[in-house]
Formats: C-alpha cells, structure tokens, sequence
C-alpha cells in the first residue's frame, strides 16, 4: 500500500470466494446487506420529489405544471450528468477487488472532476428551458413559469451530481447507510425549505414558483455539504482522504470514467425518454387515459426502487469480484441479485393482480364521476402484472452488467429495445389497433421484456465467457510454472 493511512476497515465486503462453502447464502447475505439500505436511499429520493409536487400543488395548479415540465429538462440533464458519477462505483469496486485501495483515491477524485466537466454545457441547457419549452409547442404562460422554476434549480446541478461520486464512493465500499441518512435529512431540509420559501414563512420572502427551485438547489448543496461530512466522520470512508491532492489529474482513471460514464448515461436516458413518451402518447387519449397512466405508472415506479438497489448492490459485489479475478463469485454473485429482483417483482406483481379496485380507488374519490378513470386504472395495473417482473430483470442484470464493467452494449441493447422495438409496439398497438391506452401500456411491457432477456443473456454469456478465459489462463500460467520445474 502507498498510503499508510488506508487500512482494511475501508475495504468493502468480504469477496464470498468460487468454491467457498455456503457462497450462495453468505453472497445472498453480503448483497442484501447492500441492497436494503439503497433501495431505502431511492424511495426517500422519490419522497422529496413527492414533497416539491404537494407544496407546489397548494400553491396553483400553474405552478405545479410549470414545475413539472422544468423538472422533465432537469431530469434529462441529471441523468447525462449521472453517467460519469455512476461509473466510480463499479471502478472502485474493481480496484478493491485488486487489492489495489491506493487507486481508491484518484478514482473518487476523477469522478468529481468529471461532474465538474459535464455541468457547463448541462447548465447551459437548464438556462434554455423556457425557449426550450416554446419550441416544444408547450403553452407561452407555462413556458414562462418552467424557465423561472429552472433559472434557481440549475445551481443546485453540480452539488446533485457530485452527491452522486461521493453516494457511490460509500456504495461501493459497502457502507450504504451513510447516503441513506443523509437523503433522509434532505427530506426535511427539502420540505422545511419549500414551505418558508414558496409561502414566506420564518421571515423569509415569498417566492412561489421561484423559490421551489431555489428549496430543491439548496437541497443539493446540503445533501453534498452533509455527505462529505459523514465520509470524514466515518473511519473506514475517512481513510481514503479523497479530497487530497485534488487538483492533481489522473488521466487514466478519467479516460475510465467517461468511458463507462457515458453509456451508463444514455442507458438510462433511452428508457426514461420511452416512458416521457408513453406519456406524451396517452395525453392524445384525453384528460382520463392520462390519469390513469399516472396512477397507475406510480405503482411500479415505486416497487421498481428495490431490484434498482438490489442492482446497485450487485454491480459493487460483481465488481469486487471480478476485480480479484474470481469470475465464478461474480457469476454467482449477478445472478442472485437477478433472483432477488424478480423475487421481489413477482411478489409485488401478485399484489397488483389480486388488489388492483382497491388501489387504484386510493388514488380517487369514490364519485360516479371518477368511475371510468379507476376502471381504466385497473386494466394497467393488470399489465403492470407482468411489467414489474420484466422490468425488475432487466434493471438487475445491467447493474450487474455494470460490475463487469461492460456499458456499452448494455446501452445499444437499450437503445434497440426500448425505441427499435418497445416504441413502434406502442404506436402500432396504441394507434394501429386502437388499442389505445391499453396498447401504450402493451408496448412499454414489451420494451421491458426484450431488454431483459437481452440483458440476462448478455450477463449469462458475459460472465461466463470471462469465467472460461479466466481458467484457461490460469492453466497455461500454472504449465509454464511447470515447465520451469522441469528445467531446473
């Protein structure tokens, strides 16, 4: 080690060797150790998003679809940014697997860089909001309103993504509950920040719309401040000193990031803009398709936080063992977190098929009026049936795809079955047929479905692949060692 001050308390996780007794148990134990605290982390995050929309709800129904169109240019711009700062887990995970903790440091390092690097030009379109918005055919008072609600909300971006780096750090070193505190706290920070600066409570000016971003860009820069203070805090996360020599470039692990980074990015942008289009889709149905879609999107949008933390606990239990060059433990590793997820989904999905009346009468008033938005909300929790299964599939197996550190077919196979198969499927089924909403919702399922049987597979030929490349080099290591014997 080069750095005296690293010591095993900062490593992650014990790697559950190949041919260990009980690895499958004891990894079960090691990724849902991991998994429980991220997805706690992510349905949080959905909470604080959750709070902005009832604050702004209370203040005009202007201002809550001006905000909501901001935040669907946010949104995009967060998850490019995300890209970059997603790639440090999976690199981490490998260096540690390494035994190489030294390179701990300029990885973390090279991640804030690189959210540093991407936010001018991510800044720069934050600031086109509102002629962003007119372009898009969007009303001129609602164009008007998302550009205000933007020109505070940007200033938070750079705090946001370099939240990301500092959250994927303290994954991949298995210490997940650090950012589940701190996204807890932001909660409140969140809503006490909505509520003095969009109504002008505690002295502080009221500034609507205006001051909802301003809430949310303060939420970030609290959400790093706090994170940064919990990792100096924390020994085994202290141990690293990660903001030292920080000026000092590391090429090599920035090239790496970017590398990863950006497929990771467009992966997840390519599925996001599906489900923006979907909506886009139903809105052409009228007032009630569209409350049912939103409704009933919400369900699985909410179960779907799990097989993501699940995911995101495997891409660093992979990682790490592909990193010390145990292709079997990673192997194994991936697939169970692909089990749990779809575990997890086909629990969620039995609910959703024996209870769909009752929760789609939550989300209404029993009036006769609200009668054909429940019922319409019941044939897609219906779909939603199998939509979680699939969906839980293919989130699992990219992340686990990511811990082998293999980004970009992972994004070429969501490219392909999100808008070469899940797209066209919607518009023929939705428009075609005149399957209308149902065939919007038929689509989406459909989409799902090929990525996750592309992105199992993909893993399953993967893994394996390296898992016999690995063996076949440890012969022909083990031979010339052999060899040598021989001709001494």
């Amino acid at each position: 080690m080069t750095e005296p001050e690293i010591t095993e308390a900062a490593h992650p996780g014990p790697l559950v060797a190949g041919g260990a007794p009980g690895a499958w148990r004891t990894e079960l134990r090691e990724l849902l150790r991991l998994a429980v605290p991220l997805a706690a982390t992510q349905l949080a995050q959905m909470a604080i998003l959750a709070t902005d929309t009832l604050m702004l709800g209370h203040l005009s129904k202007e201002a809550l679809a001006s905000a909501a169109l901001g935040n669907t240019v946010y949104f995009f711009a967060w998850l490019l940014g995300c890209g970059p700062a997603n790639a440090v887990s999976p690199v981490i995970a490998h260096v540690l697997g390494e035994k190489s903790p030294e390179e701990v440091r300029p990885a973390v390092r090279m991640g804030l860089w690189a959210a540093l690097i991407v936010t001018p030009p991510l800044l720069v379109v934050l600031l086109l909001t509102h002629p962003i918005m007119l372009l898009l055919g969007e009303a001129p008072g609602l164009a008007t309103g998302a550009g205000r609600f933007m020109s505070t909300l940007c200033w938070g971006l750079p705090f946001a993504l370099c939240f990301q780096v500092l959250r994927n750090y303290a994954t991949a070193l298995s210490r997940p509950v650090a950012p589940m505190v701190v996204v807890l706290l932001a909660i409140i920070f969140n809503a006490l920040g909505d509520w003095c600066l969009i109504f002008g409570h505690l002295g502080l000016p009221a500034l609507g719309l205006v001051g909802s971003g301003l809430a949310s860009a303060l939420s970030n820069v609290f959400s790093f401040c706090a994170m940064l203070a919990i990792i100096y805090l924390t020994p085994a996360l202290r141990a690293h000193r990660i903001l030292k020599n920080f000026r000092m470039p590391h090429f090599g692990h920035l090239r790496e990031t970017f590398r990863l980074g950006i497929p990771i990015g467009l992966t997840t942008v390519f599925e996001a803009m599906l489900f923006n289009a979907a909506t886009i889709l139903m809105g052409l149905f009228g007032t009630t398709a569209l409350a049912a879609h939103q409704i009933a999107i919400t369900i699985p949008s909410l179960t779907f936080m799990v097989p993501l933390g699940v995911g995101l606990a495997a891409t660093v239990r992979v990682g790490l063992a592909a990193g010390a060059g145990d292709m079997v433990a990673a192997r194994r590793a991936g697939f169970i977190a692909i089990g749990v997820a779809m575990a997890f989904m086909t629990a969620s999905s039995a609910v959703l098929l024996i209870f769909p009346e009752q929760i789609a009468g939550a989300w209404f008033s029993s009036d006769a009026a609200n009668a054909d938005a429940i019922a319409l909300t019941v044939v897609f929790l219906h779909v939603a049936t199998a939509f979680q299964v699939v969906d839980g599939l293919q989130v699992s197996a990219a992340m686990a795809l990511r811990g082998l550190k293999d980004a970009r077919a992972p994004m070429w196979i969501a490219g392909a079955s999100y808008w070469l198969a899940g797209f066209p499927m919607c518009v023929a089924l939705g428009f075609g047929l005149k399957m209308r909403g149902l065939g919007i919702w038929i689509g989406l399922a459909f989409g799902l479905l090929v990525a996750a049987v592309l992105l199992v597979w993909r893993f399953a030929w993967l893994s394996r692949k390296q898992a016999l490349s690995k063996q076949m080099g440890d012969r022909e290591e083990q031979a010339g060692r052999d060899e040598g014997k021989q001709d001494q």
